[in-house]
């Protein structure tokens, strides 16, 4: 097993190996330990401690989940991460996370670590669908210690896919220590900081086939390996506790802005809508992984013209076409193996971030949306909940019985299926259930999948719009 007698025969293998104390306070908690994490701001900090910065061990906090923490702790936090790209593959060794930990579990260590004197920052991956009071709880019981030590306050960055992420974070914790200590909540706004940020990098759930080719590269068993791209971002505002973390976040790679808000919305609306749209597609044709979906000519051709003619323009990033360029590179990146039901997982809370903002942008400056309508369609014929060759598949999403009654109820008439699915406005919002155009549009792409199947439906659009 992967630990830390291990590294010194890792280092002469070529692999790259923690070269600094893995021991001390950990400067940071992190909540909700998974494989993004992992893979993202951990190796920043790795990177950090690399260079002898030693305020940047972590305290990693699975949330509920024992399995990884366990895994972690009994790896003295080490797993391998096999970084991969069209220009070849590496593995390097993750040693930033110094303890790991289940909040579920135990909650008095996650406490008395938010109030070590060593904690400087907190970072946060826990979810996609909003944060909520338990989250709260966590997080303000942790700062009225540190409040009641004399301690300064914190940098809580959020690095969960929501739009402005902070403020949101910043709010749930100030509106919970409001309701019974004012000058806690007070003390929160005013030495804590919450910057805005987000989080770029393609992770793929672990496989067992990712696990054999640690170990055969390792020469020993790692059952916290994962794989990830080459690529990563980290865009964050510049508010810290800390106003010198800037400089040093910056030299690693990590993007300081001013104003986070124009790459979190690209990230949205053209990763995760793409994804979202190749994810239903995929499960619906039967392509399992995101690579082999962005192989099919009709899906690149698709996937190209949403983000360059629906999406695209909208957007206030500097560089989105550079970045469209660059994501369908990493679309096609063949070592990710990205699973599409992965991503289609909890689809029903994510869809409202990343297609309806695009669609009624797009109405509103006259730009196509033919290609949003048929994302909207692959959604809904998806939540059928079996393939064009009859096989079934689960769905991972908190409204998947309802959704896939809706969907079943009527089956093979688009027109009723989009009267049922397109008005949910849980999902679509407030203005487009009430928008006769684009579910006349949304239909119309179903029917062609009922009738043609995906990739034909795909091509005959993309022959309409080439005409048009």
């Amino acid at each position: 097993m992967l630990n830390p007698s291990s590294l010194p025969a890792l280092a002469a293998r070529g692999i790259l190996v923690p070269g600094y104390p893995r021991q001390g306070a950990p400067g940071v908690v992190h909540l909700g330990l998974g494989a993004f994490h992992r893979a993202h701001q951990a190796l920043v900090f790795d990177t950090l401690l690399q260079r002898g910065d030693t305020r940047w061990g972590v305290l990693g906090v699975a949330m509920r989940s024992t399995q990884l923490a366990d895994t972690l702790t009994a790896q003295n936090g080490l797993y391998a991460v096999q970084v991969a790209s069209r220009a070849g593959t590496h593995w390097q060794i993750g040693g930033a996370i110094w303890q790991a930990c289940v909040a579920a579990r135990e909650p008095a260590q996650v406490m008395q670590a938010l109030a070590a004197p060593a904690t400087r920052w907190v970072t946060l991956t826990v979810t996609e669908k909003g944060y909520g009071p338990a989250l709260a709880e966590l997080l303000v019981q942790g700062l009225a210690a540190r409040h009641a030590a004399g301690l300064p306050g914190l940098t809580i960055a959020s690095c969960d896919n929501l739009a402005h992420n902070g403020r949101q974070l910043q709010a749930l914790c100030v509106g919970h220590a409001q309701a019974d200590n004012p000058a806690l909540a007070q003390w929160i706004n005013s030495h804590c900081a919450f910057p805005n940020s987000m989080v770029d990098r393609i992770v793929p759930a672990a496989t067992p086939e990712r696990l054999a080719a640690a170990g055969q590269a390792l020469g020993v068993a790692d059952q916290a390996a994962l794989g990830t791209e080459a690529f990563w971002e980290w865009v964050i505002e510049r508010r810290f506790a800390d106003p010198g973390d800037a400089d040093v976040l910056a030299a690693t790679g990590v993007t300081v802005v001013d104003d986070v808000a124009p790459f979190e919305v690209a990230k949205l609306r053209l990763l995760n809508g793409s994804h979202t749209a190749m994810a239903c597609m995929g499960a619906v044709a039967g392509w399992p992984v995101i690579g082999e979906c962005i192989t099919q000519p009709a899906v690149r051709s698709f996937i190209t013209g949403l983000m360059t003619h629906e999406v695209g323009p909208q957007l206030s990033r500097p560089d989105w076409p550079g970045y469209r360029d660059a994501l369908l590179a990493r679309f096609a990146n063949p070592a990710l193996q990205h699973s599409v039901h992965q991503i289609a997982t909890d689809s029903s809370q994510k869809i409202p971030q990343r297609w309806p903002p695009s669609v009624l942008g797009a109405l509103r400056a006259g730009l196509p949306v033919d290609r949003l309508a048929f994302a909207a369609s692959a959604w809904m014929r998806y939540l059928r909940g079996s393939d064009e060759q009859g096989s079934a598949y689960a769905m991972n999403d908190p409204m998947a019985g309802e959704l896939q009654a809706l969907a079943q109820a009527h089956a093979g008439d688009a027109a009723a299926t989009v009267q049922a699915l397109g008005t949910l406005r849980v999902i679509w919002g407030e203005a487009l259930p009430d928008n006769t155009h684009w579910l006349a549009l949304v239909a119309r792409q179903l029917d062609r999948i009922h009738r043609l199947g995906v990739l034909a439906a795909l091509t005959q659009l993309q022959a309409e719009l080439d005409d048009a």
